[in-house]
């Protein structure tokens, strides 16, 4: 975990907002104290889920999207140290380990442009580079007995996250995608549109869920590639449940959880499937946050469930005065699946 950049109690001493007759998150969450190897202490903690950041819009620029997600994970922190530690969820399930070092390649970027052919193929490289430091982290946090939480950043990022669960598994792994689009884009080089395309083409991804399309803006060809899966790819549409309400949203959840929960799966979470939140695709149609709350609740139940991955939030594409609302937002889905696993 070279590129990992540890956080530190002292970090978490500094963000914390400390009122007397209260118990705040941040003063029950564990870091890793600065004397002990990571690993050694990810075995030996009794926290069962482990957080962390992936601060980059790298594989966002890559897919000619907007930047701003790299913005999220400082939101979140913010947020998460600063709710209250109580019966109802309990601040020392949660280790924060830290986030991946992207400040070169973060920095690269700037000097290159997504519409010369040169520079993007250096995009795709930078998000390939990525996702080998991705699935190492995911690997050793599943290996050692917790279920990650990983923050982004773009979708590029579930890739790293599907190989890293199947390399721990040591076999294939299924998703399940809460999405407005199916990040299942023609192999052309990485970013963040085709992290599951990518995974399911290298036999890392099984089984796929995509819950709630938008018709619009899923490409025939796109549509071709999931019929040729024979089955291994499945969805269901936005317009399908609330538009024309042909299909029940209860329902659909579990006619998705027949389909992924067998197996070891990963929950993945893209914002932009819901209304206004700043995002590099944002959209005015979409779920309500009740329901992405509901979805995380019942699918973070299953046993199976073996991390949940937040992406594509963009605080900084936010009105600056409610730029906070992200981390907030991102805060309250942790906890709902934190809550969904029984304390152990």
């Amino acid at each position: 975990m070279d590129k990992l950049i540890r956080f530190s109690l002292s970090d978490l001493t500094k963000i914390t907002n400390h009122r007397s007759t209260e118990i705040k998150f941040g003063e029950r969450i564990q870091t890793v104290p600065k004397e002990m190897d990571i690993l050694e202490f990810l075995e030996a903690s009794d926290a069962e889920f482990v957080l962390f950041g992936i601060p980059e819009d790298i594989g966002i620029r890559a897919n000619l999207g907007r930047p701003g997600a790299a913005s999220a994970w400082e939101s979140t922190l913010n947020s998460i140290v600063n709710i209250q530690n109580n019966r109802f969820c309990k601040g020392s399930r949660l280790m924060i380990l830290g986030t991946l070092n992207v400040t070169e390649e973060m920095e690269t970027i700037q000097d290159l442009n997504i519409n010369d052919k040169d520079d993007k193929k250096k995009f795709f490289k930078l998000v390939d580079k990525i996702d080998k430091e991705v699935s190492h982290i995911v690997c050793k946090i599943i290996k050692a007995g917790k279920i990650p939480i990983i923050i982004g950043g773009g979708h590029n990022n579930a890739y790293g996250n599907i190989k890293g669960l199947a390399l721990a598994k040591g076999k294939a792994v299924n998703a399940i995608n809460f999405d407005a689009h199916t990040d299942f884009r023609a192999l052309e080089g990485r970013h963040s549109g085709n992290g599951f395309s990518y995974a399911f083409e290298e036999g890392f991804l099984k089984k796929y869920f995509i819950f709630g399309l938008h018709e619009s803006y899923t490409s025939k060809s796109i549509l071709e590639s999931i019929k040729k899966t024979e089955g291994k790819v499945l969805y269901n549409t936005y317009e399908e449940i609330a538009v024309r309400q042909e299909k029940d949203f209860k329902s659909e959840m579990e006619m998705a959880q027949k389909h992924v929960t067998s197996d070891a799966f990963g929950i993945e979470i893209d914002l932009d499937a819901i209304p206004n939140i700043p995002s590099s695709a944002m959209t005015l149609s979409g779920f309500s946050v009740e329901q992405l709350r509901q979805f995380i609740h019942t699918f973070g139940q299953n046993q199976n469930a073996s991390y949940l991955h937040i992406c594509e939030g963009a605080p900084d594409l936010a009105f600056e005065k409610n730029s906070h609302l992200i981390g907030k937002l991102i805060a309250y889905l942790i906890t709902d699946f934190m809550k969904a696993k029984p304390n152990k």
